[in-house]
């Protein structure tokens, strides 16, 4: 049995000191610690990386701190239609699905597509039917209800701007997202998003693509993203990662460095992201103000970071 490691991102963007009160900054370090330590108690027993970021994923998605499942943000027509995906570094499955609608956990769906069909990608009512037919947990709107959110959608719903949610008002919120390194030495990246506020045509953003936000390859790393989904996407930002390793013999941190603080910067791309390599090296770098961040490795404590 070798080592394991796991890290956790719960959003990037213009998250500074002074936009944080101290019992809200309070708040997100509890959930933070919270969603690792889930995660690293099941790699510290034996588990899978796959097991262990999506349970992770779902600690996030369970509060409405982050913009994913329950805390997922408003539509332009006052919906929550999420994104999410898992992969598996292991056999590269994965699976993945985009504007579904109640669904409490996203990433559990995900999970189940991969497990439990010859498909990657689903969207929208197919999904949702899919879902059903696997027991995936529903839920009604009012879950999905929380009064900043829909504050937040109020302020631009009779226009035609969007938000990224993590850069809007005085609170923070952002896509959450895990990545693992498990004893087998196998690795796993998982992603969950509610997407932009007041978004609309039924925006996707990079989250579910594969290789844009969600990447895992046992022979280089494993990558979740968050930031603005667009350039990510431009970017193919989570396999530019992988490839500069695969191909050039980029460290971890030279090949995250390399795409997140020249690549995306170069033409206006927002955010950061999280990766571990095959031998638990860990890598969190952002271009924005802050992140909302934590990992562990092996049997040290949690490191919980939010600002630069």
């Amino acid at each position: 049995m070798g080592d394991f490691a796991i890290a956790l991102h719960g959003g990037a963007g213009t998250i500074t000191p002074a936009s944080m009160t101290p019992d809200l900054e309070i708040k997100y370090k509890a959930a933070l610690s919270d969603a690792i330590n889930t995660g690293h108690a099941i790699l510290a027993s034996g588990g899978t990386a796959l097991d262990a970021v999506e349970a992770t994923v779902v600690s996030l998605e369970d509060t409405p701190l982050f913009n994913a499942g329950k805390g997922s943000v408003f539509t332009k027509h006052g919906r929550h239609e999420m994104d999410a995906a898992i992969m598996c570094g292991e056999t590269l499955k994965a699976g993945a699905v985009a504007g579904v609608h109640s669904i409490r956990n996203p990433i559990k769906l995900t999970r189940a597509i991969m497990d439990h069909s010859d498909h990657v990608f689903m969207s929208g009512y197919g999904a949702e039917e899919f879902a059903r037919n696997h027991n995936i947990v529903f839920e009604p709107e009012a879950y999905f209800f929380d009064p900043l959110r829909y504050q937040q959608w109020s302020e631009v719903r009779d226009s035609d701007r969007f938000i990224l949610d993590h850069t809007a008002g005085e609170e923070k919120f952002g896509t959450v997202g895990a990545v693992a390194l498990d004893q087998h030495g196998n690795l796993a990246a998982a992603t969950s998003t509610g997407g932009m506020t007041n978004k609309n045509y039924n925006r996707i953003g990079d989250t579910p693509v594969i290789g844009s936000g969600t990447y895992a390859n046992n022979e280089t790393c494993a990558i979740s993203c968050t930031g603005h989904g667009e350039y990510f996407l431009r970017a193919v930002v989570a396999y530019d990662v992988s490839c500069l390793m695969e191909y050039k013999g980029y460290t971890l941190q030279q090949a995250c460095e390399e795409v997140v603080l020249d690549k995306l910067v170069k033409f206006g791309g927002e955010g950061g992201l999280i990766a571990v390599d095959r031998s638990g090296s860990i890598a969190m770098p952002f271009n924005s103000e802050g992140m909302y961040r934590a990992s562990r490795s092996n049997n040290e404590q949690a490191q919980v970071a939010i600002y630069k």
